[in-house]
């Protein structure tokens, strides 16, 4: 497992950063750079389930929330992926990376936030997440300062 950083500093407040990265209608627009049409069913709410999933819907991670301190922190433990519809989260290759965490950590200062964006993440999976990321965050600014998020 490797741990991946990445961070990004958006010229809004962290409440309206908050808003835009977790509201299901702009997490679609900014989270389009892992994959289009991509989405999320569940609650961020802490201890609450909550499936990340690709365009068809049948396949992603299942996860529960962490820990959510509001404008402040969300913590998402991945336990498992799902695959034709059915969630794994007990075959031999899941236990080797599950759970793992993301983290999403919001700090304001000055009027602008910077959001970092902390995940364990397996090797295989690594460079593809350092390459992506980036763009997410990039977007998720874009959505922020525009005025769209």
């Amino acid at each position: 497992m490797k741990t991946l950083n990445f961070a990004v500093s958006i010229n809004s407040p962290k409440e309206k950063v908050w808003r835009t990265m977790l509201d299901q209608n702009t997490y679609r627009q900014w989270a389009a750079a892992f994959a289009e049409g991509c989405y999320y069913e569940g609650s961020w709410e802490k201890g609450e389930k909550i499936k990340f999933l690709g365009p068809g819907g049948g396949e992603g991670m299942t996860s529960e929330i962490a820990e959510n301190r509001v404008f402040e922190l969300v913590s998402i433990r991945h336990l498992g992926y799902i695959m034709n519809g059915v969630e794994d989260t007990e075959s031999p290759e899941i236990k080797a990376w599950a759970p793992s965490y993301e983290n999403y950590t919001f700090i304001e200062s000055d009027g602008a936030t910077e959001v970092r964006v902390e995940m364990e993440s397996t090797d295989e999976l690594a460079e593809m997440l350092a390459g992506l990321w980036p763009k997410a965050l990039e977007s998720l600014k874009s959505l922020c300062e525009s005025g769209r998020g």
